[in-house]
């Protein structure tokens, strides 16, 4: 687990230089703020309609293989992208292909990464092992993104896409090495064509659709109640390089420095914030819920700062509650589902946050427009806080859960999950 966490934070590192310097590419090239969003949104859209395909992937093939193999294809995708730069070959055209192929890898990349660390511990650690790596996330891009400008300056726009590219390919080259913890949940052995015999090899592989993946997902309460409170949050609560930057360069008067320590203190509380997610032994939905409602009305409360000096003091809890909200939220996603379907309810999972990664910023932007930064903050934080507590008032005293049939990993039977 130590390796695959540094290995972790050499990639985020990368990728956080890569993304950096590829927005200031697109301005190279076309002088376009517009054709910048552009690209972002190439890289991520693939993840709307193919997760799904690639959950279902990780859920079939050996996952250190599959791991191993994706971190392959995305180095090689920077070190073409790197060749390109350094001999002039490199257009808006070819650039916005090689996005499109990085997200279409990243597909399969990002579930199979996050269930192989979730290996390396036993099954009480999973959530522990989730909140390292958010710290982790949170460092790597903190350094990939001061990186990202450094190596611009001294070695050239093409030395940070090779460097991501080595990143890549030094997580590859961990991955063999690691061994997965004794008593650890791992995935169901995948069904292989012709093992079974008749009706029950059929059964088998039909188990491991995609169809399988989102018919589980949506039959699940506790899930569809977890997307609901993630993506409303997302919509309206979770923008701040959006709200925040308006709201301290407009009302508050400040400059781009100011925006800049903003930044710094929810980097801290996001870094602050997976500590403590680290500890929870066992989140649950009502959890994510509670503190998502607590993030929305502290943002409300920011949404009236007078001065600059106050909304400093609010942020940092901001970050430390929306951090630790994601952890445990990661945390039901990743354990709740039987382990050999894993993979597809994360798949689920990327089409549908992407959905509300793309819709988000429009709407918010939207409402900007119409309440100003100060009213996006407080209409937005109570939008959340009053859906999160109307859904609890509707859940009812008790839970309803729909019992879900799935295939027994290797036993040819079909179980329930409750």
């Amino acid at each position: 687990m130590r390796w695959w966490s540094v290995a972790n934070f050499v990639s985020n590192a990368g990728t956080w230089m890569q993304l950096t310097v590829q927005n200031l590419l697109v301005l190279q090239i076309t002088g376009s703020a517009a054709a910048t969003g552009l690209s972002m949104s190439v890289q991520a859209a693939p993840a709307l309609l193919m997760s799904l395909v690639g959950g279902a992937a990780v859920d079939r093939w050996p996952r250190k293989l599959t791991a191993a193999v994706s971190q392959a294809l995305l180095g090689a995708v920077a070190f073409t992208t790197a060749v390109l730069v350094a001999c002039g070959g490199l257009n808006l055209t070819v650039l916005m292909a090689l996005a499109a192929v990085t997200g279409v890898i990243a597909t399969v990349d990002g579930p199979a990464c996050a269930l192989l660390g979730n290996d390396l511990v036993p099954s009480e650690d999973v959530p522990s092992a989730i909140g390292v790596g958010s710290l982790v996330h949170s460092a790597g891009r903190l350094a990939g993104a001061a990186l990202g400008g450094v190596t611009v300056a001294f070695l050239g726009t093409a030395a940070a896409y090779a460097a991501n590219g080595m990143s890549f390919l030094f997580v590859a080259a961990v991955i063999p090495f690691l061994r997965p913890a004794y008593g650890a949940l791992r995935q169901a052995a995948p069904a292989r064509r012709g093992s079974g015999a008749g009706a029950a090899g059929r059964d088998a592989a039909a188990d491991m659709t995609v169809r399988q993946g989102l018919i589980f997902f949506m039959r699940r309460p506790r899930l569809v109640a977890l997307a609901g409170i993630t993506g409303i949050s997302a919509v309206f609560g979770r923008n701040y390089t959006l709200t925040l930057a308006v709201l301290v360069t407009g009302p508050l008067a400040g400059g781009a420095g100011s925006f800049g320590t903003v930044s710094t203190v929810l980097a801290v509380g996001g870094i602050v914030g997976a500590v403590l997610g680290a500890r929870l032994r066992r989140p649950s939905v009502r959890l994510v819920g509670m503190l998502a409602a607590a993030g929305a009305l502290l943002q409300v409360v920011a949404g009236f700062s007078p001065s600059f000096a106050v909304l400093l003091v609010l942020v940092l809890p901001m970050a430390v509650v929306e951090s630790v909200s994601d952890t445990a939220g990661k945390t039901v996603l990743q354990t709740d589902p039987p382990a050999h379907l894993r993979g597809r309810v994360l798949g689920v999972w990327g089409s549908v946050s992407t959905g509300w990664g793309l819709a988000g910023p429009p709407a918010l932007g939207l409402l900007m427009e119409l309440a100003g930064a100060r009213g996006a903050l407080v209409v937005g934080g109570l939008i959340i806080a009053g859906s999160i507590g109307a859904g609890f008032l509707l859940r009812g005293r008790r839970d309803v859960t729909v019992p879900v049939l799935v295939r027994e990993a290797g036993a040819g039977v079909l179980g329930t999950a409750a």
